[in-house]
């Protein structure tokens, strides 16, 4: 297995501002540079990396400035991450072509895989059809990303419809989409990370790695909250699955490197352990 660290720790994720205006708009940012996320995540022993759709914008009059930074830092792009609120029919259509765009670019850059989060939360919560439309507009994001020679996973996240393992059961059953599993987020929302990747073994095509606390209801470093990543390894393996793991941190208080040399230790001598 290779092991890739997302660039969101740089800076936490927030939004586009042209998105408050124009839906089509609405990209995920990550507020920190690039570059030195980039250079942090390579000298902590990652191989690969993945950035928000937004992040891939500021390089696109001059693409060959990104270029330079994955062969300076040795990294491949392995994944995009984007998504929208799926379930309000006005809005979809602009929705789906901002997801288009992200695919475009995503693409363009090299990436392999488009990782989709969303599905809106109703102030009232869900109405009847709303993980139709959900599982719907996640076959329309797969079309789009095969199109454009991607692999679409759907990343469950707290906040949005589905927190829950109830809640993905509904959308694995309605929609085809590839599963790309957050270990936090599914512990987060109720479930067994271990458990819900066997559950959809079939389905695995990424994987999101973090720890999370259930006391404090943080995400932390890998080794440091109360989730068995000894059993989530083992179902990522039953699963057949020996590609890239993301290891991934929303926000952390510290220095963001030295929260990825942290997982990277302890997920080195893991996978030392298992392999012996």
């Amino acid at each position: 297995m290779r092991l890739g660290y997302p660039t969101i720790t740089w800076g936490g994720v927030v939004g586009m501002p042209g998105g408050v205006t124009s839906v089509k708009d609405s990209f995920y940012l990550t507020a920190g540079s690039t570059a030195d996320a980039f250079r942090d995540i390579a000298a902590a022993g990652y191989t690969g990396t993945e950035v928000f759709d937004g992040n891939l914008l500021e390089f696109i009059d001059e693409p060959q400035r990104f270029t330079d930074l994955l062969e300076e830092t040795g990294l491949t792009l392995v994944g995009v991450y984007t998504g929208a609120n799926f379930i309000f029919d006005d809005i979809v259509n602009e929705e789906m072509a901002k997801i288009e765009k992200a695919a475009a670019l995503a693409a363009t850059f090299g990436a392999q895989r488009l990782v989709i989060g969303g599905g809106a939360q109703r102030a009232q919560g869900p109405v009847d059809g709303d993980f139709q439309r959900l599982a719907s507009g996640l076959d329309r994001c797969t079309e789009i990303a095969s199109a454009a020679g991607l692999t679409a996973t759907y990343h469950p996240h707290l906040g949005t419809l589905v927190e829950t393992p109830e809640a993905l059961t509904e959308i694995m059953q309605l929609s085809g989409i590839h599963f790309c599993p957050d270990t936090a987020h599914l512990a987060g929302g109720g479930g067994n990370p271990a458990e819900l990747i066997r559950r959809y073994s079939d389905r695995l095509a990424h994987v999101h790695l973090k720890d999370w606390d259930s006391r404090s209801q943080r995400f932390l470093p890998l080794g440091e909250g109360e989730l068995d990543f000894d059993d989530i390894l083992r179902a990522i393996r039953e699963a057949g699955y020996d590609e890239w793991l993301m290891v991934e941190l929303d926000y952390y208080d510290g220095d963001p490197k030295a929260a990825a040399e942290i997982s990277k230790r302890y997920l080195d001598k893991l996978l030392a352990v298992q392999a012996s």
